[in-house]
């Protein structure tokens, strides 16, 4: 009989160790952007000092919302909306919104500051000459496919702007933008706030009446359905998160300087101690 009441008690110890283990890991969902970079390296390093263990899933968009609908994925920390209204749509309630933490989000055509007489799109087609590469007036954009190379081509053709938008990938776009600026050259960039360029660099957004571009986007934290349930804690951690532009432009400058996401976040939180510490005391469970 003892033997067996000695099983049972360590059944019943090893099945709560399992669940608090289950609720002490966090899977955050990621992607390549530079922000989204920033902000999870941040918050892992911030939810392993309250004893979380967290991990980072890179996936693609598409796999990111279903994984979080199956609960693969507990957490993603960057959802623009309205823009990304369309990925949430088909899973209904099995993904949780949660707070906003970064107001006014946008997507821009952008030149340096120093390029006089531009202040509006309609206006670059009136300077095109200016922006030739190899022979033509060009845009520099990112990736084929994503949602602000889709905009810029919609923007090219509404305006009629004398231009192409050669696409390739954000690091090109930004060593582009990084020789021009030394040069003090005109160029025009396709980006979106939050960026850590708007820091390094002395940028100005294009008006653009004929709204082509995405702005005032909210970004929001999602998780599976039940998640806050299960993590009270973590979520009233990340509801408590609100970062301005300079902040977070500043976190996401610290991380390229640093070479490493890892080191730039720490050294950021280093920074803004006080900061992160009125995030981390929104959990009142310890």
């Amino acid at each position: 009989m003892q033997s067996i009441k000695t099983a049972l008690i360590g059944a019943v110890l090893c099945s709560v160790a399992t669940q608090a283990n289950a609720a002490d890991s966090v899977t955050i969902g990621t992607n390549n952007w530079a922000e989204n970079i920033a902000i999870s390296h941040m918050w892992q390093q911030l939810l392993d000092e309250k004893g979380h263990d967290v991990s980072l899933s890179e996936v693609s968009k598409p796999v990111l919302f279903g994984g979080l609908a199956e609960g693969d994925i507990d957490v993603s920390l960057e959802v623009w909306l309205p823009s990304d209204s369309e990925y949430l749509k088909p899973y209904g309630e099995r993904i949780s919104l949660h707070d906003t933490w970064y107001d006014d989000a946008l997507d821009a055509l952008v030149v340096p500051a120093y390029v006089e007489d531009i202040d509006t799109i309609e206006q670059l087609k009136a300077h095109a000459d200016d922006f030739e590469y190899q022979g033509e007036s060009t845009i520099f954009g990112i990736e084929p496919g994503s949602s602000i190379a889709s905009e810029t081509d919609a923007t090219i053709e509404q305006y009629s702007l004398p231009f192409r938008q050669l696409s390739s990938s954000e690091s090109a776009m930004l060593a582009q933008l990084k020789d021009a600026y030394q040069r003090h050259e005109p160029i025009a960039v396709t980006l979106w706030q939050p960026h850590w360029a708007f820091a390094e660099y002395d940028l100005k957004v294009l008006k653009d009446p004929k709204k082509t571009y995405s702005a005032g986007e909210q970004i929001k934290w999602v998780s599976y359905q039940g998640f806050a349930a299960s993590h009270p804690d973590v979520a009233k951690m990340l509801d408590a998160w609100h970062m301005t532009p300079e902040q977070l432009s500043q976190l996401m400058l610290t991380i390229e300087k640093a070479g490493d996401p890892d080191d730039g976040a720490a050294q950021w939180i280093e920074e803004n101690r006080k900061l992160v510490d009125g995030w981390l005391a929104a959990d009142d469970s310890d």
